[in-house]
């Protein structure tokens, strides 16, 4: 992003009123490949067509702050390649990781992979570094480190629903692979930021969070997401569009400042939880609204966000979780257009 948008972002995050609430999306490739008109498989494997996706976005709309920008990743095989798991990629279909966690045991012998050459994630770091003139020469600079989280890798590893039988029946065990994950992901965090010194920010994507109750985010989540978000960011960026209302009162203690939701909570009840200390990116509908529905419907979503949301000064206008597949430049532009006007 610019130094504009970022300086933008974390007056945000830090409660500053603005003359004008922003608008931001999170892109990658459920949506950015198709809109820029080629199959999600160039998108991942041409680092001039990422490239050029990545800079058309920018260029169509320059209103808009792209979170977390130049986002170099492969869908869900990103973090599970590095521990071995095998990706399957189709021509124009989203990427999946197979399990490399078939028994509980298998956990005892799991290795931490090393971020600096395991799985794909060299092929991440090669990526922004070769676009890195090209990005800069833009006027846009890399300012985010990116992962998911720890409970979300998890479930690639081993499946979600015998992940969180696992926390019921083997709360050890579980806490094991917690503590290997999370292990490399503050190694991962930390080559992005060697490698790229302009990075200010984290972003890490966990929908898991939102799947258990309260007693289980305290003692699966909180302990890890604590470790993981304790730097000097000045953007502590977290996203779990599923349910939050167990686990959110405690993100602003994690470090958390800025929090992409899904649709199941008002802001206003988001902003109560949380007295007040977490700048919500959101919420209008992603499927039905942004992608599905007329510029007069995403028209009518982004002013009714502004009607009803008390506190303007913590939040930046978005769609709840990122954006979504088939959004049009109609849509978005029309979202612009209704933020520019309130």
């Amino acid at each position: 992003m610019t130094k504009k948008q970022w300086d933008v972002l974390v007056s945000v995050v830090n409660g500053e009123k603005q003359a004008r609430v922003p608008v931001g999306f999170i892109i990658d490739c459920p949506w950015l490949p198709n809109w820029y008109g080629i199959d999600i498989l160039d998108y991942f494997t041409n680092d001039h067509l990422w490239l050029e996706a990545n800079l058309k976005a920018i260029e169509t709309f320059p209103e808009v702050i792209f979170l977390p920008g130049f986002w170099s990743e492969y869908g869900m095989c990103t973090e599970p390649s590095a521990f071995g798991a095998k990706c399957v990629f189709h021509k124009n279909e989203f990427p999946f990781a197979d399990k490399v966690i078939l028994n509980y045991e298998d956990i005892d012998s799991l290795a931490e992979p090393n971020p600096e050459t395991d799985g794909l994630l060299p092929f991440m770091l090669n990526r922004l570094k070769i676009a890195q003139p090209l990005i800069e020469n833009s006027g846009h600079s890399i300012k985010f480190s990116v992962s998911r989280g720890p409970l979300n890798i998890a479930t690639f590893l081993m499946g979600v629903t015998e992940f969180l039988t696992m926390m019921m029946m083997d709360p050890d065990r579980a806490h094991k692979l917690l503590r290997v994950i999370t292990n490399f992901l503050l190694r991962w965090h930390e080559v992005q930021r060697q490698a790229f010194p302009s990075i200010e920010g984290i972003l890490m994507l966990d929908d898991i969070v939102g799947f258990v109750g309260e007693a289980e985010f305290k003692e699966f989540a909180y302990p890890y997401f604590k470790e993981l978000y304790n730097n000097d960011m000045k953007v502590k960026f977290f996203h779990n569009d599923a349910e939050c209302e167990s686990s959110v009162s405690y993100y602003p203690e994690l470090g958390i400042n800025l929090y992409n939701p899904g649709i199941y909570t008002h802001i206003n009840k988001l902003h109560e939880l949380t007295d007040n200390k977490l700048t919500i990116l959101g919420t209008i509908p992603p499927r039905d609204v942004l992608a599905s529905g007329s510029p007069l419907d995403v028209d009518f979503a982004v002013k009714q966000v502004m009607e009803e949301v008390k506190n303007k000064s913590r939040l930046l206008l978005s769609c709840a979780g990122g954006m979504p597949p088939q959004v049009s430049t109609d849509n978005i532009t029309a979202f612009v257009k209704a933020a520019k006007f309130l």
